[in-house]
C-alpha cells in the first residue's frame, strides 16, 4: 500500500480505480528556420485559434458550472492577447531566428517561473494559466490531436496538475475524484472540485507513474490522504467511513425546513455566502434562510471595461426576485489584494493587502462607485436588498460613503425611479481598527457583518495566502474571538444586530461560543448551513 499526504481541497471519501492523465506528445524543440516573418504569421494564426477555442470553452464552462468559474478561459483569452506575451515571443522569432514552438515553450517557461516566484499564493497558481495558453497554442502549431477524454470513466483521476481547459473537458459525472502531485488549493482543479462537490487532494509530491494505473485508490479530502492499492484492513476501515459520511448526509435532511433556534428557544438566521447569481440554486437546495454575503466584484472579473449599470442592476435583480424576499446582502465593490483587474489600472503595491482596495478604490473613484450603488438601489425595488462597504476603518469612511448612496437615491427621486427607501446600509469589520472602533461605528448604520477572515490576518499579521505560515494562523486565537465579542456587544448597545460571514462562521467549534456572545446571523457557504442549522438546534444556552 502506497500512501500520500497532500492538501484538503474538498472533502468527502471516494474509492474506485486510479487512472493516470495522459497528454499527448508535443514536440518544442529548437530547429532552424529561414523566413522568420512565415514564423511569426504560424504563431499568429495558431494563437487566434486558439483564442476562438478558449470561447468556446467559456461558453461550455458558463452552462457547466457558472460565470465564476468559467471567467478563467476570459482570462486565458486576455493572456494571449498580452503585448508582453506576444512581443516576447514574436521578438525570439525575429532575433534569435527561433522556430514558433520553440519560442512559445521558452516564453511560456520564463512567465511561469516568474509567477511562481511571487509571493502571492494566488499569483503562484496562475504559473499553470501560461502553462495552458501556451500548450494549447503549440498543440496548434504541431497539428497534434486533443486528449481523448471519453477514455476516463467512473475513475479516480491522477495528475501533476490539471489545466483548466483539461478540467473543464472531463466529464465530470464520470469522474470519482482527483489527486494531483502537484497544484494548490488555489488551483481551477481544486476550485471545480468544490464547486461540483468531489473529493480531492492537491499538492501531494509524489509522481505517480504506470505501476499504479488501474490500481484501487481512496480519496480523503477530510485529512487530505490518499490510499493506492490499500490493504483489505484499511478499505474496510475507509468502506465504513464512507458510508457514515452517506448517513451522516441523510441524517442532515431531517433539519432541511426547520427554524434554525436553539433548545431554549434562542433563533439565528443563517444564511448562505455566494460570488454570483449562477450560486442561487445551492443558496435554494441547501435551505439557506437568505444570502449574508453576496461578492459583487465577480462582475468586474474576467472582462476588459467596467460593468455598465445594466449589467449590475440585472445581475441584482436577478438574485433579489430568486430569493423571493428573503434578505440579499450585497457587498460593494472588493477589487484589490488578491483580486486583480488589469482595466483598474491599479499601481504595483509592495503589500496589497493593506493598499488600495475595497471602499478605498469607491471613495477615491466615485463615479465608479454611483453606477454601483445606483444599480444596488434599483434592485432593491424587487427584493428584500441591504448594502454593506467593504474594509471600513472609520466613521469618516462611513459617512462619505453613505452621502454618496443618499445623492444616488435623490437622483433616482428625481428620475422616478423606484427604489427601497428603508433598505438597510452596514458595514463589513474585518480590521482592527473597525473592531475597536465598532461602539462609534454602530451609531452610523443598521448592521454589522464581521469578515473573519480579514479579521484574523490583519490580527495576527499572517498573509493568509502565505501557506508557508499556515501553522501561526490560529483563526481561533483570543485577540480575534475578544475583537468578535466586542464588536457584537457594541453593536448590540446601538440596537443593530451582528453576523459573521467569514469561514469561521461555519467552525461548529466556535457556533456556541458565537451564540453565547450574543451573534444575530451567521452566513457560511451553501453545504455548510444544514450542518450549522443542526449545531444551533441542538444547543441549549440557558444550560
Amino acid at each position: 500500500m502506497l500512501t500520500l499526504k497532500g492538501k484538503s481541497v474538498s472533502s468527502g471519501i471516494t474509492i474506485g480505480p486510479l487512472a493516470l492523465f495522459h497528454r499527448n506528445t508535443i514536440s518544442t524543440a529548437v530547429r532552424p528556420i529561414d523566413d522568420a516573418e512565415a514564423e511569426v504569421s504560424r504563431f499568429q494564426a495558431a494563437r487566434a485559434a486558439s483564442i476562438s477555442q478558449l470561447q468556446s470553452l467559456y461558453e461550455k464552462a458558463v452552462e457547466k458550472v457558472g460565470e465564476e468559474q468559467a471567467a478563467v478561459f476570459e482570462v486565458h483569452q486576455m493572456m494571449l492577447d498580452d503585448d508582453d506575451y506576444v512581443d516576447d515571443i514574436v521578438s525570439q522569432i525575429r532575433d534569435e531566428k527561433l522556430n514558433a514552438e520553440a519560442a512559445v515553450e521558452h516564453t511560456a517557461q520564463n512567465f511561469a517561473a516568474m509567477f511562481r516566484g511571487m509571493d502571492d499564493a494566488y499569483m503562484q497558481a496562475r504559473a499553470a494559466d501560461v502553462l495552458d495558453i501556451s500548450r494549447r497554442v503549440e498543440r496548434e502549431l504541431c497539428g497534434g490531436e486533443g486528449i481523448d477524454f471519453s477514455a476516463y470513466d467512473q475513475v479516480i483521476i491522477a495528475a501533476d496538475d490539471l489545466a483548466p481547459s483539461e478540467t473543464l473537458q472531463l466529464d465530470t459525472d464520470k469522474i470519482l475524484g482527483f489527486v494531483t502531485s502537484g497544484g494548490s488549493t488555489n488551483s481551477h482543479t481544486a476550485i471545480l472540485a468544490r464547486t461540483l462537490g468531489i473529493a480531492a487532494v492537491v499538492s501531494t509530491g509524489t509522481q505517480l507513474h504506470n505501476d499504479v494505473d488501474g490500481k484501487t485508490a481512496i480519496v480523503d479530502g477530510t485529512t487530505g490522504t490518499v490510499y493506492i492499492d490499500p490493504d483489505e484492513e484499511t478499505l474496510e476501515r475507509m468502506k465504513k467511513r464512507q458510508n457514515s459520511e452517506i448517513r451522516r448526509r441523510q441524517e442532515l435532511e431531517s433539519v432541511r425546513g426547520t427554524e434554525s433556534v436553539t433548545r431554549d428557544g434562542r433563533h439565528i438566521d443563517v444564511y448562505a455566502n455566494i460570488g454570483n447569481p449562477d450560486n442561487l440554486p445551492q443558496v435554494l437546495s441547501n435551505d439557506a434562510e437568505g444570502i449574508g454575503l453576496f461578492r459583487s466584484e465577480f462582475l468586474y472579473l474576467g472582462r476588459n471595461t467596467y460593468p455598465t449599470e445594466e449589467e449590475q442592476f440585472e445581475a441584482y435583480k436577478k438574485t433579489a426576485q430568486t430569493m423571493a424576499g428573503k434578505k440579499v446582502i450585497i457587498r460593494t465593490l472588493d477589487i484589490g489584494a488578491d483580486k486583480k483587474v488589469d482595466y483598474f489600472n491599479l499601481a504595483p503595491e509592495e503589500n496589497p493587502a493593506m493598499g488600495m482596495r475595497a471602499i478605498r478604490i469607491c471613495l477615491t473613484r466615485p463615479e465608479l462607485f454611483r453606477t454601483q450603488l445606483r444599480a444596488l438601489c434599483r434592485a432593491s425595488a424587487f427584493g428584500t436588498i441591504a448594502v454593506m462597504f467593504p474594509m471600513i476603518i472609520s466613521t469618516g469612511e462611513v459617512r462619505r460613503a453613505k452621502a454618496i448612496l443618499q445623492d444616488v437615491q435623490r437622483e433616482l427621486d428625481e428620475q422616478g425611479m423606484k427604489y427601497d427607501p428603508h433598505m438597510e446600509v452596514g458595514i463589513m469589520i474585518e480590521t482592527p481598527a473597525a473592531a475597536v472602533m465598532s461602539d462609534e461605528l454602530a451609531k452610523e448604520v443598521d448592521f454589522f457583518s464581521i469578515g473573519s477572515n480579514d479579521l484574523t490576518q490583519y490580527t495576527l499579521a499572517i498573509d493568509r495566502q502565505q501557506t508557508q505560515l499556515d501553522a501561526f494562523f490560529d483563526a481561533h486565537h483570543p485577540a480575534v474571538l475578544r475583537l468578535i465579542g466586542q464588536t457584537i456587544a457594541n453593536g448590540h448597545k446601538e440596537g443593530i444586530w451582528v453576523g459573521i460571514c467569514g469561514e469561521l462562521g461555519a467552525d461548529l467549534a466556535l457556533t456556541e461560543t458565537f451564540l453565547r456572545m450574543g451573534v444575530d446571523e451567521l452566513s457560511v457557504s451553501p453545504p455548510a448551513v444544514l450542518p450549522l442549522r443542526e449545531k444551533i438546534r441542538s444547543l441549549d444556552l440557558k444550560k
